[in-house]
């Protein structure tokens, strides 16, 4: 199958990439690096530096003419968000609209749209929380990918193309940006493999339900071949887990006995979160298979190569 993946030289497009070159699909990548690297996108697949709000992404598809999108490119910072939300809109609304109009004239018939399940849900006492529960985000980010799952489920019908929306959890893993502000877990390794404190915004308490990345682009493979997923699916372990026990576990792995410190909470910030995963199982055959000790310890691996590799 012929897939085009926005935002594949990204932390979860880029393993999207690897899993679908490696189950035998023919990939092109589109990506703007203004947070992804050109050098995690795989040499089998074919790249184009766009913008997807930009008016050459048209053009660009129809040349390409994919059987299959994932769209994947996306402005991710809630704290971003909260700052600048006309940016936060076009990027994740104007740019996801202008995708799937355009994707759907090229004739794709699948789109498989990868949202947000925390942000999307907001603070609610329903948890693990399941895909009935109705959205209420907290940021801008969370109110513009659920607008921009809307789009996505009114359009693809009216192009007879197939969509589902994936709700991922907050996901981790190797090759995640320790610089943003997002990725506690990457953020968190790289300091302490490099001897630098951490610090835990609020009391720590807040949760999350932690989703390695190599078993989101297992859902996302498994969406893509299952012709009759057609949903809103989430995408994540259903346990939470603190930032506080997060830093603990991988303070002890690395060898660090410094605890962390604690400053103020962010804006946006939801206090609890995790994701139901059982129409994942129903409509996927996807569970997650990488258990959370699993999964820090090949992330914290993976940064300690990096270092070694830069040193």
């Amino acid at each position: 199958m012929r897939i085009l993946v926005t935002g594949g030289a990204g932390f979860v497009g880029s393993h999207i990439v690897d899993r679908l070159l490696g189950q035998g699909h023919e990939v092109r990548v589109v990506d703007d690096l203004s947070t992804g690297r050109r050098e995690l996108v795989n040499r089998a697949a074919r790249f184009q530096r766009c913008d997807i709000r930009s008016r050459r992404l048209p053009r660009l598809v129809d040349t390409w003419r994919p059987e299959a999108v994932v769209h994947a490119a996306a402005q991710a910072s809630v704290v971003r968000s909260v700052a600048e939300p006309d940016f936060d809109a076009s990027v994740n609304i104007t740019g996801t609209l202008a995708l799937v109009r355009a994707c759907g004239a090229a004739g794709a018939r699948t789109f498989l749209y990868i949202s947000t399940g925390g942000a999307a849900y907001g603070d609610t006492s329903n948890l693990p929380t399941p895909e009935e529960q109705p959205p209420a985000p907290s940021s801008p980010y969370g109110v513009s990918k659920t607008a921009g799952e809307r789009y996505v489920e009114c359009y693809g019908p009216l192009f007879d193309m197939r969509t589902l929306v994936l709700r991922l959890a907050n996901v981790y893993g190797p090759r995640q940006n320790p610089q943003g502000e997002a990725g506690v877990v990457a953020i968190f390794a790289d300091r302490l493999l490099r001897g630098e404190p951490c610090v835990i915004n609020g009391d720590g308490e807040q949760t999350r339900d932690f989703v390695y990345v190599e078993d989101v682009a297992d859902a996302v493979v498994r969406g893509l071949e299952r012709a009759d997923a057609t949903a809103v699916v989430n995408i994540g372990t259903g346990i939470e887990t603190t930032v506080n026990a997060i830093y603990a576990r991988l303070a002890r792995a690395a060898g660090v006995t410094r605890a962390a410190t604690h400053g103020p909470a962010k804006a946006g910030e939801q206090r609890r979160s995790a994701l139901a995963a059982d129409r994942a199982a129903r409509v996927l055959g996807w569970m997650p298979t990488t258990t959370l000790d699993d999964g820090l310890a090949r992330t914290l691996e993976h940064f300690r190569t990096a270092g070694a590799a830069r040193a």
